[in-house]
């Protein structure tokens, strides 16, 4: 893919303007947040909403719509038994989402993670029941594959030029033919039910009690984030938003996360791999939002050439985002072979593709680049499972979800074709 955006955005703040009118409109709401407190942060985001810039108001919105709608037509939907069903299901593939986010972020596409992560399965199938490797070794090597893989897709992008597009489609049907030959004729391995891989991703939930502080530890980190911002800003001689309405973020994320946590404890609690998930994509967004790495990567989003004239390794950019990407279909390809306790010629096939890609984008990521967040991962995935766990309650065919799913996805990238050419609009005015 290519990139059409742009300049480059500031990932500091979430989504950045897309011209320096609107650069001047950003920093006049902040000064309007600083100034007038609370009032003034409300009045700094009906602006943006104005101006285009809608962030993850549509998805939460959409996922709020999606929830009522199935709760009312299957009371069961929100049942604590459900949501902890739902929480697993959202893990493996979501992994996967998260390289594709990052992808995406550079403009670029990677077609081949469905094959990644069924190779990863069939590695980690293979290493610990005919090689004999302990888990831990045959997971290292699933994942320095997909390290690898990644490493090199990249070489072929900025040595050669080959667009992504073409270089991962070959890769699609490589790596789907070298997971085929890694499994062997039977095309089928059973991962032992008592190893601690298959346990961690199906048997181990966090006790309640560590449960409460890990939320109590996020809405403290939240804070701690938000104030280190503010006081680097004030350092810098810049304006920033009040404390009070960091206080409110923080409680209301201490109170949502206390009231999930308490729900979910009524049945298993929180599984073991949804947490992981969850931390990835929070250390995701760390690095894209809080080091130069992740400017860089949105700044070569946005527009590579003003990137590379901005002195950004563009190169080492490129390589470093494809490595992640496939990275993450190899750990989601592992996560979701032991949560299925098997890997097979199915493994990585199917939706996963779709699915992964589909939750990037209903999430909130932008397709022609340097919008997104790490979050989107998580929020599209829990729209595309909300979707076909709704269904499933429902009794109605897999057709439906397919249908329903294509429709979200389109609708997604309408608001965000709308919202680019809003800003586009109010930057020239």
């Amino acid at each position: 893919m290519t990139s059409t955006s742009g300049p480059a955005k500031s990932p500091t703040s979430g989504p950045g303007p897309d011209s320096a009118a609107a650069l001047a409109a950003d920093r006049q709401d902040e000064r309007l947040a600083a100034e007038e407190g609370i009032g003034g942060a409300i009045t700094s985001f009906r602006r943006r909403v104005s101006v285009g810039d809608l962030g993850s108001l549509p998805v939460v919105a959409g996922l709020v719509i999606i929830w009522a709608i199935f709760q009312i037509m299957n009371p069961n939907f929100l049942s604590a038994n459900n949501l902890v069903n739902l929480s697993l299901q959202c893990a493996a593939t979501g992994t996967i989402a998260i390289g594709v986010v990052l992808v995406l972020l550079v403009a670029q596409i990677d077609l081949s993670i469905g094959s990644i992560s069924g190779l990863s399965a069939a590695i980690l199938g293979v290493g610990i029941t005919s090689a004999g490797w302990p888990i831990w070794f045959a997971v290292i090597v699933a994942l320095a594959v997909g390290v690898l893989i990644g490493l090199i897709y990249g070489l072929l992008f900025t040595r050669f030029g080959v667009p992504t597009f073409v270089i991962t489609l070959a890769g699609l049907l490589a790596f789907l033919g070298l997971q085929l030959r890694v499994l062997g004729p039977n095309g089928s391995i059973n991962l032992p039910y008592d190893s601690w891989i298959v346990q961690f991703a199906q048997g181990w939930f966090l006790p309640p009690w560590l449960a409460i502080v890990l939320a109590v530890l996020a809405a403290g980190g939240t804070f701690s984030s938000d104030w280190m911002r503010a006081r680097r800003r004030r350092g810098a001689g810049l304006s920033t938003g009040p404390v009070s309405l960091m206080v409110i973020k923080s409680v209301a994320l201490l109170v949502i996360l206390i009231v999930v946590v308490a729900y979910l404890a009524t049945d298993r609690g929180i599984g073991m791999m949804f947490l992981l998930f969850v931390i990835l994509v929070v250390v995701m967004n760390f690095f894209l939002t809080r080091t130069r790495w992740g400017r860089s990567v949105f700044a070569v989003g946005g527009n590579v050439e003003a990137a590379r004239r901005a002195g950004i390794k563009v190169n080492r950019i490129y390589i470093s985002v494809l490595m992640l990407g496939t990275f993450f279909a190899a750990l989601g390809g592992l996560l979701a072979s032991a949560r299925l306790t098997s890997a097979s010629l199915s493994s990585g096939g199917g939706d996963t593709n779709l699915v992964a890609i589909a939750a990037a984008v209903i999430g909130g990521t932008s397709l022609f680049g340097g919008r997104g967040s790490a979050y989107s991962a998580l929020l599209g995935i829990l729209v595309i499972q909300s979707i076909s766990n709704g269904l499933t309650l429902l009794n109605l065919d897999s057709s439906i979800r397919y249908m329903i799913t294509g429709a979200v996805l389109l609708l997604a990238v309408i608001i965000d074709s709308l919202s680019r050419r809003s800003r586009a609009s109010h930057g020239q005015a």
